[in-house]
């Protein structure tokens, strides 16, 4: 029985990560070709690699989504791996989870460059193979934030916003291709994101889930009961990419176990 994404191609930015990689996994093993994009290449070799060796079809790639040059390089080795791509998932992001007195410049455009300027490189290079091929999926990584941002890190919560007025330019500017572009928002989701300490996410003990305070605040502010974990994302992601979501386009799908309520 073929997959729900046979003969698809997916470039996944963040493919290396907890999200991206759940992406990854599931789209390959629905019958998607994928190229796990990531800064990391260590990381995006890992998913790749056990792609592979589950009989799915992938490829690393290392990339920096503030460069054009590399989304262009990118898209190329996708092609020429493996075809045209058709779908693109956004998922490369950055935060600073300080006030807005504290967040510097600097923090400001790197969540911005990451997070808005990443994506709308991604979609500006992806957009020529996807009418290549007749049809496209576009699916930009939301947040809470793109709902209500609130007072903290506003440099996130610009760009989160951001993501909703990107997603529907490229969906009204792009459905004559055939092309359609969907954000999906998920609330708190249990990853290395909010729990670990990163360069793009730095979290200490008073940010970090590993905190049980701050586990069961976020937990307690899901009205489900519980945190989501990177597969309830994947799930959503995937039914956007089918043609089961044929007419969805430009919207929003919330993945947040009630926490927009």
């Amino acid at each position: 029985m073929a997959g729900r994404l046979e003969g698809k191609i997916a470039i996944i930015t963040g493919g290396g990560g907890a999200m991206g990689g759940a992406q990854a996994a599931l789209f390959a093993k629905e019958g998607a070709a994928i190229c796990v994009a990531d800064v990391n290449r260590d990381a995006a070799k890992d998913v790749s690699d056990k792609i592979n060796a589950d009989g799915g079809r992938a490829l690393p790639y290392e990339l920096d989504v503030r460069s054009s040059e590399a989304w262009a390089e990118a898209v190329t080795v996708t092609e020429q791996t493996f075809g045209n791509v058709t779908t693109l998932c956004n998922n490369a992001g950055a935060n600073f989870r300080v006030s807005f007195d504290e967040q510097t410049e600097e923090q400001w455009h790197t969540i911005i460059e990451i997070g808005l300027t990443g994506a709308f490189l991604g979609i500006k290079a992806v957009v020529p193979s996807m009418r290549k091929a007749g049809n496209g999926v576009i699916l930009n990584m939301g947040s809470l934030a793109s709902i209500r941002p609130g007072g903290g890190s506003p440099g996130y919560g610009a760009q989160k916003m951001g993501m909703v007025g990107l997603t529907r330019s490229a969906a009204s500017s792009y459905a004559k291709d055939n092309i359609r572009c969907v954000i999906i928002s998920p609330g708190h989701v249990d990853t290395p994101f909010i729990r670990g300490d990163n360069p793009h996410s730095p979290n200490n003990w008073e940010t970090s889930i590993d905190n049980p305070e701050n586990y069961e605040r976020r937990k307690s502010n899901t009205p489900l009961g519980r945190l989501q974990v990177p597969e309830d994302l994947a799930n959503a992601f995937l039914f956007a990419a089918t043609d089961e979501a044929a007419m969805i386009t430009g919207s929003m799908i919330t993945v947040d176990g009630g926490s927009a309520l």
